[in-house]
């Protein structure tokens, strides 16, 4: 894992957005087209902000995939992670080759299913994610299955985890909050070529201790980041706060 530590959630989005269009551009030079799971959620307003103004990538060559989507949420809805999409970024680039949205409001097994005979012909190429409040990875919430190879799956959502959601601002209670969602499975994000983790603010750094810091363990699910291949971490200073002088100093930015 490649560390990086930045300033504020400014730079730490400009590098990362960066580094993943430098990514993407590489997989259409190479294969053609690029692949990519993109993220949602405060965490990630810096990084695709970024993504979206960075010149000489050919849009129409790319195929778009995200990690999650609550249940019986409709598209309209404030909190949902496809309206967010569509706002932030869909909405913001020229046509992308193929665009592959979540639908949680009717059949989610049914869904997942379509999903899954989807992206099971398209190897990712480029992943954003974050972490979650719990240290979740998607809506991984802890205990994590990482077992599982199907891409897509149903998963509960944990009390922090709907908490965190609410506390965003995204529901006015938690009563609102939906208590079950579609996820794309930790083996499958794990499969993808290049992970880009951008995880800004305080509320996140005990979690990114817990990732970072420990043994990988369902219990801190985006520890399984430590074990991939290729993966670039992306901090500001209030999310790497906790963290032990000697694993700060692995940080390739400060």
């Amino acid at each position: 894992m490649k560390l990086h530590i930045f300033n504020d959630p400014t730079q730490l989005g400009q590098s990362s957005g960066s580094l993943a269009a430098e990514h993407i551009k590489q997989a259409i030079q190479s294969k053609g087209q690029a692949n990519i799971i993109l993220a949602t959620g405060t965490s990630q307003f810096e990084t695709l902000n970024q993504l979206i103004q960075e010149k000489d990538i050919d849009w129409s060559k790319v195929v778009l995939f995200h990690l999650d989507e609550y249940i019986g949420l409709k598209d309209s809805h404030p909190a949902s992670f496809r309206k967010y999409l569509k706002e932030r970024f869909i909405q913001l680039v020229p046509a992308l080759k193929s665009v592959n949205l979540i639908n949680g409001e009717e059949d989610a097994l049914a869904e997942c299913q379509r999903l899954n005979s989807i992206i099971l012909h398209h190897p990712i190429d480029v992943a954003l994610v974050g972490i979650g409040e719990n240290g979740h990875l998607a809506f991984n919430d802890p205990p994590a299955n990482f077992e599982t190879k199907d891409p897509y799956i149903v998963v509960q959502l944990d009390e922090a985890c709907r908490k965190q959601q609410m506390g965003e601002g995204w529901f006015p209670s938690m009563e609102d909050v939906p208590q079950q969602a579609i996820s794309m499975s930790i083996q499958h994000i794990m499969a993808s070529k290049k992970i880009i983790c951008s995880v800004p603010d305080y509320r996140k750094a005990e979690a990114v201790k817990n990732c970072l810091e420990n043994e990988v363990s369902p219990w801190y699910p985006a520890s399984i980041l430590q074990k991939h291949g290729d993966c670039s971490m992306f901090l500001d200073q209030q999310s790497a706060e906790l963290l032990s002088a000697n694993f700060k100093k692995q940080a390739y930015n400060a």
